[in-house]
C-alpha cells in the first residue's frame, strides 16, 4: 500500500490532478485519487524518478507499423505469422514494432474498441504479444479518447450501472457545439434510450466510437489500469491515438485543451516512474504548430508524429520544389533530449492535410489532390469550425502517391520512392516504415469496394505464402523494393550523426535539390544529406558544401570518395548522397 506521508512522486501526481479537475466538482479528494492511481501502478515512495532529458533511442532505432493481420497465413494466428516474418525478413533492419490495436473492436480497423484487456483471438493471445516483445520495442495504441458502442463499458451506461454509467461524454442538441472541430463530417451527438431516458453521446469520429468523459476521475483510473496490465504483458510504447480530443468542453473546439495537456504530463509522469525506457508517442494530425506543444516542456510526449513530413515530402518530389519542405525544415525546432520526432511517410489511415494548413496554398492543396486522384487516390473530408466540409485527408499507398508528377506519370516511381526513405531516415529523429511501404504494396481498390471506406486501399492483407514468393524473386517489384530499403536502412544505422537527436541544420541549394546537415553529439562525424527532387539530372559545386578540408570525405551509398572544395556534384533524377568524414 501506498503511505499517506507525502512524497515527491506523490505531490507531483497531486499537481496533475489539481490542475486536470480544477473546474469539476469532485467526490473523491485529489488525495484519494493519487494514492489509487500509485496503487494501480504499484509505485509508492521507493519509486524513483527518471533521469531527466534521457533519451531511449539512438540511431539504431527503426520502427515497423503493421496490422496484427496485415499477414495471413493457413492454419495460423496472424500474430505468429507476422513474428516469423519479422525474423526472417527484418531481425537487422528494425528495433521496434508498432502493432494497430490489437483487441476485440467493432468498426474503424480496430479502433473501436470492446476490451482492452485482452487479445483479439482471431489474431493469437497475449503469449504471441509477448513473443514479439523479446526481440523488438514494442509499440501499442492505448484509443484513449473513445471505445467502442458495443463494450460493456457501453452496455452499462444504457443501463445505468458501473464500471460505466458515468464513463461516456454527453451534451445536448442545444448546446453550442459550432466551435467543435472534427476529423469527420457525421453528426456529434446521437441519441441513445438508457434506462434513464434518452441522452445524446458525443462521437467525434463515429457513432460506433463513444467519447469517454475524463471529467469522471473514474475513467481516468481505468485506462491507468490498462496501461499498468499492457506493461506488464510487454508494451513499452504508447501510443495515444486522438489524444488532442480527449478533453471537451460546451462551447469550446473541444481540441488540444489544457486538461488534455496536462493528462499526457501525468500519464507521462506514471508510466516513466512504472517502467525504465517506458515511452508514450503522440498521434495528433493536426497543424504542425499544435502538434509540436505536445512535447510540452520535455514533459508531455516522448515522441510526437512528424504529421508534417508525409504530404510536404511528397508534396516537395511531385513538384520538384523543395521550397515548402525546405522552410518547414528550417522552422522545426530541434527536440530537447528526453523527446524526438516520429518520423514517417505513410500509414493505415492517410496523407494528412490538416498539418499543411498555413503552410501550402489552396491553389497547391488543390494541385496535389489532384495528382493524387489520378494515380488512384481517395479523399476523406472533415468538418471544420462552423460546419465547412474540408479535405482531411488523402487516401493511397505510398508507391501510387509517388508513381508519377504533377505533370503526369514518368519512369521514376522506384527512384522517387526510394529517395523518399533516404529523406526520412536522415533526418532528426526516429524512422518508422509502414508495412505497405517497405513491401512496395500498390492500392487496395477492391478493400475499398469490399469494406466501403476510402481508408482500405492502404491497408492491404497479404497473403503470405504469395508474398514469401514475391520476396524470394530478385525481380519482384516488391523484394527490390524492400531489399533496396534494407540497405539503406543498414547504412543508417551504423552512423552517430543520425542519432535522433543530432545536431541538424537546413542547407540552401535551391529548388529541385533539398539538404541538410548532421553531426553526431561528440562531433566526430558530419554527414552532409543531399537529394535531387526532380526528374531531370541536377548539380552543385563541392565548394558550396563547408567540407573540412583536411578530412577524407564518402558518399556512404555509394562509398565513393568526395573530393573537398573541388569539382561537381552530379545527381541523377531522384538520386541521393550522404556525404561523410567517416565510413563504416
Amino acid at each position: 500500500m501506498v503511505s499517506n506521508m507525502p512524497n515527491q512522486l506523490s505531490t507531483r501526481i497531486q499537481r496533475h490532478l489539481t490542475k486536470i479537475y480544477e473546474s469539476v466538482d469532485l467526490e473523491q479528494s485529489i488525495e484519494e485519487i493519487t494514492e489509487h492511481l500509485l496503487n494501480i501502478m504499484r509505485l509508492d515512495q521507493t519509486a524513483e524518478a527518471p533521469l531527466a532529458h534521457r533519451n531511449h533511442w539512438d540511431q539504431g532505432d527503426i520502427a515497423l507499423i503493421c496490422y496484427g493481420d496485415s499477414l495471413l497465413q493457413k492454419n495460423e494466428k496472424p500474430l505468429h505469422t507476422l513474428a516469423g516474418f519479422l525474423d526472417g525478413y527484418l531481425a537487422d533492419t528494425i528495433s521496434m514494432v508498432h502493432i494497430l490495436p490489437f483487441f476485440p473492436w467493432t468498426s474503424d480497423d480496430g479502433f473501436a474498441v470492446q476490451d482492452y484487456t485482452v487479445v483479439n483471438e482471431f489474431l493469437g493471445d497475449w503469449g504471441d504479444i509477448a513473443d514479439i516483445a523479446v526481440n523488438f520495442k514494442l509499440m501499442g495504441d492505448l484509443v484513449i479518447n473513445h471505445g467502442s458502442s458495443h463494450s460493456v463499458w457501453f452496455d452499462n451506461f444504457k443501463q445505468g450501472l458501473h464500471p460505466g454509467r458515468d464513463f461516456y461524454f454527453t451534451a445536448l442538441p442545444s448546446d453550442d457545439l459550432s466551435s467543435v472541430v472534427r476529423p469527420r463530417t457525421s453528426p456529434l451527438l446521437q441519441r441513445i434510450d438508457t434506462n434513464e431516458g434518452p441522452r445524446w453521446v458525443w462521437c467525434t469520429f463515429s457513432h460506433d466510437q463513444i467519447d469517454f468523459d475524463f471529467r469522471n476521475p473514474e475513467v481516468l483510473k481505468a485506462f491507468v489500469e490498462i496501461i499498468r496490465l499492457h506493461l506488464d504483458k510487454g508494451v513499452q510504447v504508447f501510443r495515444l491515438d486522438a489524444v488532442a480530443f480527449l478533453w471537451k468542453e460546451v462551447g469550446s473546439s473541444s481540441i488540444n485543451l489544457a486538461e488534455t495537456h496536462e493528462v499526457v504530463r501525468l500519464l507521462r509522469t506514471l508510466i516513466e516512474h512504472a517502467a525504465d525506457g517506458a515511452m508514450i508517442i503522440t498521434e495528433t494530425n493536426i497543424p504542425n504548430e499544435e502538434n509540436l506543444a505536445y512535447f510540452g516542456n520535455a514533459n508531455e510526449a516522448h515522441a510526437i508524429y512528424n504529421f508534417s513530413l508525409p504530404p510536404l515530402l511528397v508534396y516537395a518530389l511531385i513538384s520538384g520544389d523543395s521550397h515548402y519542405l525546405r522552410q518547414w525544415l528550417m522552422t522545426l525546432p530541434p527536440a530537447q533530449f528526453g523527446t524526438t520526432y516520429f518520423n514517417f511517410l505513410a500509414s493505415h489511415d492517410g496523407i494528412g492535410l490538416r498539418p499543411v494548413e498555413g503552410l501550402l496554398s489552396d491553389e497547391e492543396v488543390d494541385a496535389f489532390i489532384r495528382t493524387m486522384e489520378r494515380s488512384g487516390g481517395l479523399v476523406s473530408w472533415r468538418a471544420g469550425a462552423g460546419g465547412v466540409r474540408k479535405a482531411y485527408e488523402i487516401n493511397i499507398t505510398l508507391m501510387d502517391a509517388l508513381h508519377g508528377t504533377i505533370k503526369g506519370p514518368d519512369g521514376f516511381a522506384f527512384k522517387r520512392f526510394v529517395c523518399a526513405h533516404a529523406v526520412m531516415l536522415a533526418l532528426e529523429g526516429i524512422p518508422a516504415f509502414y508495412i505497405h511501404s517497405l513491401l512496395g504494396t500498390r492500392n487496395d481498390h477492391q478493400a475499398v469496394d469490399r469494406l466501403g471506406y476510402n481508408r482500405a486501399i492502404n491497408r492491404h492483407q497479404w497473403d503470405y505464402e504469395v508474398l514469401g514468393r514475391h520476396l524470394a524473386h530478385p525481380d519482384s517489384p516488391n523484394s527490390q523494393v524492400l531489399e533496396a530499403l534494407k540497405r539503406i536502412i543498414v547504412i543508417r544505422r551504423k552512423q552517430p550523426a543520425f542519432h535522433p537527436n543530432a545536431t541538424q541544420y537546413t542547407l540552401q541549394l535551391g529548388p529541385g535539390l533539398f539538404g541538410f546537415w548532421r553531426q553526431s553529439s561528440d562531433r566526430n562525424q558530419s554527414i552532409f544529406c543531399l537529394f535531387n527532387l526532380t526528374n531531370t539530372d541536377q548539380s552543385i559545386p563541392v565548394s558550396e558544401l563547408n567540407l573540412v578540408l583536411l578530412s577524407d570525405w564518402f558518399d556512404l551509398i555509394s562509398k565513393a570518395p568526395i573530393e573537398a572544395g573541388t569539382g561537381e556534384l552530379e545527381f541523377k533524377p531522384y538520386g541521393f548522397k550522404w556525404i561523410s568524414n567517416r565510413i563504416d
